[in-house]
C-alpha cells in the first residue's frame, strides 16, 4: 500500500467497481432486509441532514448484507411539485417567458428536459458518500410504474368514498397560486400592529370595539364574537352591528373560544380568511365571504372602491377610511406570528377554495392501532407520543395543488360540471357510458407530493401488481427519518399502506435528530453556517467557499457578515477529509433522537483515525508479506500472551459493535470500534508484537503465531468496521485477504464477524491489564519527571503478591521492551531501596531510582500534588460514609465498597508520605 493514506486516490475507483459489479443488488439468499430511502427532491443537493441520514441507512444495509440477509436498499427521488416547477419557471423567466407562454404540455416537456439534464445531482452526491442502494431499481415518483400506483390509489379511495371534493379553507400561496401544506408554511414572529375599530350597533345604542391584526379582512366579517361568560357583553348577544364600509349587518354571537383577556374581548369573525374563524363559522352556520382572488387582490365580493387592490394596499386604504369615519380608536404595536411560504417567501393567505380531500379518520384509526399493538415500533419510543397526538386529532387532508408539474388528478368534468373519476378518460367513458362526442375536461390540479410519496414503500416494488419484489421485501425492515416529517410522511405512509396492502409499510421507525452547527444553531444560508458534505469530503478553497456561501445574497450587510464569518472560521478553506472520516463523525454523534452539533474539529480527529488504521495495516503487511502466517490449517504455531489477549478483546469488540448496530446506537458501535482499533490493536497489541517479531531468539512457532494473529485480527477488524467506513476497509482488505487465507471479491459480501466466547482467555486479559498498568506507571514517572522515553531505566517492583510476581516473571520481556527498561526486579522490602520516584498500580508499587534520573524538587512537588488529590478523595468518602441517608439506604455491598476505597486511599497517603520523606532526605 501507499505509505500515506489518500482517500481521494481510492474512493471514486472503488465505488465505480462496486456499482459496475452489481454488489449492491439483493443476493436472493437469506432472510429479507429492506430499507426504503426517503426520496430526496429531484431539485435538491446533499446537505448535512441528508449526509447524516444516508450514512445511517448505508451502515445498516452494509451490516445486514454482510450478515447474510437478502438486502434491498430501494433508492429514488421525489418529483417535488412546487420546488421543481419553481426551478423551471425561473429558467424561463431568465428568457423573458412564463409557463403560460408555453402552455401546459410544452411546459411539462420543459420540466422533463430539465429533470433529465440536471435532476440527478443528488444521486451523484449519494454515490460520493458511499451509499450502496440498488441503483438498477432507482425509481422516480413520476415514472410510469409509480404513476399507475398513484392513479389506482386515488380511484379506489374515491370509489370507497374516502376522497371527496369540497370548498374549505387552505394555506394559499398568492405568488405560486397554489394551496400548500402546513409543512411548507414557516411561521415566525414579526413586528406588526393591532388596530382597534369601533363597530356601531344596528339599533344605535352604542358601539363595540374589536381588535384585529388584519384590517383588510374586515370587509368579509360575518359576525362579532364574545365569550358567553363576559359580563361586559352578555346583554348584546343576539343583537347585530352595522359593518363599516359595507351595507351589511352582522350578528353578535357567543363562543367559548373567545379569550376575554385578549384585545377588547370582542373578536371579528371572518370565516373565509382565518382558520379559527372558519371553525367558528361552521359551528354557528355563518356565511363565508371570500374577499380575494388567486393573487390576494380584492375581488367583486368587496365594495367597488377596493376591488382589484392588493391586500396590503387595501389594508392601508381601509384603515384610512375608518379613521376618516371616526371609527379608528387606536393602533398599538404588536408582535405576531406571520405565516410565509417556505419557497415563495410571501405571506400565506387562508383562502376558501374548491379542493380535493382525503377522509383521514377511518385511515388513522387503523394506523394508531398498528403502533399501539407493536406492529410498528418507534426508536426512540417517546416519538410514539408525538405520533399519537397528531393522529388522534387528525383533520381531513387536502391533496390537490394548483400546479402543472405533478400527478394530475384523474377526474373529468362534463359541461354541467358533473365529476367523473377513473384511471383514464377512456376508463371514465366506458364506466359511465359517455359518448365520444360528449366533451370531458380533466381537472387542472395535481396531487400533493406527499400523496404520491405516501405510497413509496409498495409503489416502488411494483404495486398494484403482486411482484416478487413486493412479496419479498414488503413490509420493509426500518424507516430512517427525522422527527419533523413523522406526520406529513411517516403517518401517511402507514395509513395508505395499511389500507391498500393490509400490512404495515415498515416494522421500525428509527427517528434521528437534526444536524446543527457546532453552537447548536440550525444550519441555514442566512446564518452563513451551512456545510456541504461534499466540501468536507473533497475539500474547497477559501474563495470558492466564500462565493458559495454568499451566492444570491442581495443584502450587502448580510453578505459582508457571512464573508467575514467564513474567513474567520476557515482561513485556509476546508481540507478534504475523505468520505470515511465524515461518515464516522456522523456515527459518533448519532445518539437516538437527539439533535447533533457538528464540529469540523471532530472530522479532523476521525481523519487521524483513518490514518492510524492505514499505518497499522502497513506495519502488519510489512511483517507478514512473504512470511508464513500459519494459514495452512496446521497447528504448528504458538500464541503469545499478547496474541491471546487481542483475540479476547476482539470478541468483546464484536459484541459491542453488533449490539450498537442492532439497537440503532451507532454512536456506541462506533465508539467501541474506535477504542478497539486505536487503543487495543494499535497502541498496545502492535507494540506487543515487536518483542516477538524482532527477537532473534524467539521460536519459529511463536513468530508464526504472532504473524497469524496480526493478519487475522486485522482482517476481522476490517470486516467489523466496513459498514461504518467502507472505502478504507475495502482498500486494505484486498491486500490483507490472501495473507489471512480469505477468499472473496469484495469485503461488502464477506461474512460479518460473530463473537465467540470460547476464544476469550480471561487470564490473558488480566495479565495484559497488569502489564499495561505497570508500563503506564513507568510512563507516568517519565512524563512527570521529564525523563527521556529512550533512556533505559532500572525499575523495582514492591508490595507485589504472588500473582504480581508471576506476571513479572512471565512477562519480563514484554515489560522491559515496551517500557524501555534495563531491568524490572521484584524487591520484597521497599525500605532497602535507594530514594525512588514511585507510581502506584493498585496496591503494587513501581519504583524508579532518583539518582541520575530525577529532579528532587520536581518529584517532591509531584508527590505533594498526588497527596492533595488523594486527600480530596478521602474528604469526599468520609462525607459520604458519615451521611446516614447514604449508609442506611444504599445497598450493603455499595457501602462496603466505599469503605474499602477509603482504606485504600489512606494506605496510599501513608506510602506517599513515606516516599516523600525518603526523597527529602536524599
Amino acid at each position: 500500500m501507499d505509505k500515506t493514506y489518500q482517500p481521494s486516490a481510492i474512493e471514486t475507483a472503488l465505488y465505480q467497481n462496486w456499482e459496475e459489479k452489481g454488489y449492491f443488488a439483493p443476493s436472493g439468499k437469506g432472510d429479507p432486509y429492506s430499507i426504503m430511502i426517503p426520496p430526496p427532491n429531484v431539485t435538491g443537493s446533499l446537505h448535512m441532514g441528508h449526509g447524516f441520514q444516508e450514512s445511517i441507512m448505508d451502515a445498516l444495509i452494509r451490516y445486514h448484507r454482510m450478515k447474510g440477509n437478502n438486502t434491498l436498499w430501494q433508492v429514488g427521488t421525489d418529483h417535488a411539485g412546487i420546488a421543481t416547477q419553481m426551478v423551471v419557471e425561473r429558467l424561463l423567466d431568465a428568457e423573458g417567458k412564463s409557463r403560460h407562454d408555453l402552455g401546459r404540455e410544452k411546459f411539462i416537456e420543459k420540466v422533463w428536459e430539465w429533470k433529465e439534464e440536471s435532476g440527478g445531482n443528488i444521486t451523484r452526491q449519494l454515490r460520493r458518500l458511499g451509499a450502496s442502494p440498488d441503483w438498477s431499481r432507482e425509481r422516480f415518483t413520476m415514472d410510469d410504474g409509480f404513476y399507475n400506483a398513484v392513479q389506482e390509489v386515488f380511484v379506489r379511495l374515491y370509489e370507497d368514498e374516502l376522497i371527496y371534493r369540497g370548498k374549505r379553507l387552505v394555506n394559499w400561496d398568492p405568488k405560486l397560486h397554489t394551496a400548500i401544506s402546513d409543512l411548507e408554511v414557516i411561521s415566525e414572529e414579526e413586528k406588526g400592529f393591532m388596530w382597534h375599530f369601533r363597530y356601531p350597533l344596528s339599533d344605535g345604542s352604542g358601539e363595540l370595539v374589536v381588535a384585529t391584526t388584519r384590517p383588510e379582512t374586515m370587509l368579509g366579517d360575518t359576525a362579532v364574537a364574545v365569550n358567553p361568560e363576559d359580563e361586559r357583553y352578555k346583554h348584546l348577544i343576539g343583537k347585530t352591528i352595522k359593518l363599516p364600509l359595507t351595507d351589511r349587518e352582522i350578528p353578535i354571537i357567543a363562543d367559548d373560544y373567545v379569550d376575554q383577556e385578549f384585545g377588547t374581548g370582542c373578536v371579528k369573525i371572518t370565516p373565509a380568511h382565518d382558520f379559527n374563524d372558519y371553525e367558528m363559522g361552521l359551528r354557528h352556520n355563518l356565511p363565508m365571504i371570500n374577499l380575494f382572488d388567486d393573487d390576494a387582490q380584492l375581488n367583486n365580493n368587496a365594495p367597488e372602491k377596493y376591488r382589484g387592490m392588493d391586500r396590503f394596499d387595501a389594508r392601508k386604504q381601509i384603515v384610512a377610511d375608518l379613521d376618516a369615519l371616526g371609527l379608528l380608536e387606536k393602533i398599538v404595536d404588536h408582535t405576531l406570528k406571520v405565516p410565509r411560504g417556505d419557497r415563495s417567501g410571501v405571506v400565506i393567505e387562508p383562502y376558501l377554495t374548491n379542493q380535493w380531500y382525503v377522509k383521514t379518520q377511518p385511515l388513522a384509526d387503523e394506523a394508531i392501532k398498528a403502533v399501539e399493538e407493536g406492529d410498528i415500533n418507534f426508536v426512540p419510543k417517546q416519538y410514539e407520543n408525538m405520533y399519537f397526538s397528531w393522529m388522534r386529532d387528525i383533520q381531513d387532508w387536502c391533496i390537490s395543488r394548483q400546479l402543472w408539474w405533478g400527478h394530475r388528478i384523474p377526474a373529468w368534468y362534463d359541461a354541467d360540471g358533473k365529476v367523473y373519476v377513473g384511471r383514464s378518460e377512456d376508463d371514465v367513458r366506458k364506466k359511465h357510458n359517455i359518448a365520444a362526442d360528449v366533451e370531458l375536461k380533466q381537472d387542472e390540479d395535481v396531487l400533493d407530493t406527499w400523496f404520491s410519496s405516501g405510497l413509496w414503500t409498495f409503489g416502488t416494488l411494483g404495486w398494484p401488481e403482486d411482484t416478487d419484489f413486493l412479496k419479498t421485501f414488503h413490509p420493509s425492515s426500518v424507516l430512517v427519518t427525522g422527527f419533523d416529517i413523522i406526520f406529513f410522511w411517516v403517518a401517511r405512509m402507514i395509513m395508505l399502506t395499511l389500507y391498500f396492502k393490509k400490512e404495515v409499510p415498515f416494522k421500525t421507525v428509527y427517528v434521528h435528530g437534526l444536524v446543527r452547527d457546532s453552537q447548536g444553531q440550525k444550519m441555514s444560508k442566512s446564518k452563513g453556517n451551512v456545510l456541504d458534505p461534499i466540501d468536507l469530503i473533497d475539500g474547497i478553497e477559501l474563495e470558492t467557499l466564500v462565493a458559495k456561501r454568499t451566492a444570491g445574497m442581495m443584502v450587502p450587510k448580510l453578505r459582508e457578515k457571512i464573508e467575514k464569518q467564513t474567513r474567520k472560521e476557515f482561513p485556509d478553506g476546508i481540507a478534504g477529509y475523505g468520505t470515511d472520516a465524515l461518515r464516522y463523525t456522523y456515527y459518533s454523534l448519532a445518539s437516538t433522537g437527539r439533535d447533533i452539533n457538528f464540529d469540523v474539529g471532530r472530522i479532523e480527529g476521525f481523519r487521524n483515525f483513518c490514518n492510524k488504521l492505514w499505518n497499522a495495516s502497513n506495519y502488519v503487511l510489512m511483517n507478514t508479506e512473504g512470511q508464513d502466517c500459519g494459514q495452512d490449517g496446521s497447528d504448528d504455531y504458538t500464541l503469545s500472551l499478547a496474541d491471546r489477549w487481542i483475540v479476547s478483546r476482539l470478541q468483546e469488540a464484536e459484541k459491542a459493535v453488533r449490539e450498537g448496530m442492532e439497537t440503532y446506537r451507532l454512536d456506541l458501535a462506533s465508539q467501541a470500534l474506535y477504542d478497539f482499533i486505536w487503543k487495543d490493536y494499535c497502541d498496545w497489541y502492535l507494540e506487543l508484537t515487536k518483542p516477538v517479531l524482532w527477537d532473534d531468539n524467539a521460536s519459529t512457532q511463536l513468530k508464526k503465531g504472532t504473524r497469524r494473529t496480526l493478519i487475522r485480527v486485522l482482517e476481522t477488524t476490517l470486516r467489523l468496521a466496513h459498514p461504518l467506513m467502507p472505502f478504507i476497509t475495502e482498500e486494505i482488505w484486498q491486500r490483507v485477504k490472501p495473507l489471512a487465507g480469505v477468499e472473496g471479491e469484495t469485503i461488502m459480501l464477506a461474512q460479518y464477524p460473530t463473537p465467540d466466547d470460547a476464544k476469550i482467555d480471561n487470564q490473558a486479559v488480566a495479565d495484559i491489564e497488569w502489564l499495561k498498568g505497570v508500563i503506564l506507571g513507568v510512563r507516568t514517572i517519565r512524563g512527570e519527571m521529564n525523563i527521556s522515553p529512550a533512556k533505559q531505566l532500572e525499575v523495582f517492583i514492591t508490595n507485589a503478591d504472588a500473582n504480581d510476581q508471576r506476571c513479572l516473571t512471565e512477562n519480563n520481556q514484554f515489560l522491559t521492551k515496551l517500557a524501555s527498561l534495563e531491568s524490572a526486579v521484584y524487591v520484597a522490602d521497599a525500605s532497602t531501596l535507594p530514594p525512588t520516584a514511585t507510581s502506584l498500580v493498585g496496591s503494587l508499587e513501581v519504583h524508579v531510582p532518583m539518582a541520575g534520573n530525577i529532579d528532587k524538587d520536581a518529584e517532591l512537588a509531584r508527590l505533594d500534588k498526588e497527596i492533595q488529590k488523594i486527600e480530596k478523595d478521602i474528604t469526599l468518602l468520609n462525607g459520604k460514609l458519615s451521611n446516614p441517608k447514604f449508609v442506611d439506604k444504599a445497598p450493603a455491598d455499595v457501602v462496603a465498597k466505599e469503605k474499602d476505597r477509603l482504606e485504600a486511599a489512606k494506605t496510599s497517603i501513608a506510602k506517599l508520605e513515606e516516599q516523600k520523606q525518603k526523597i527529602a532526605s536524599f
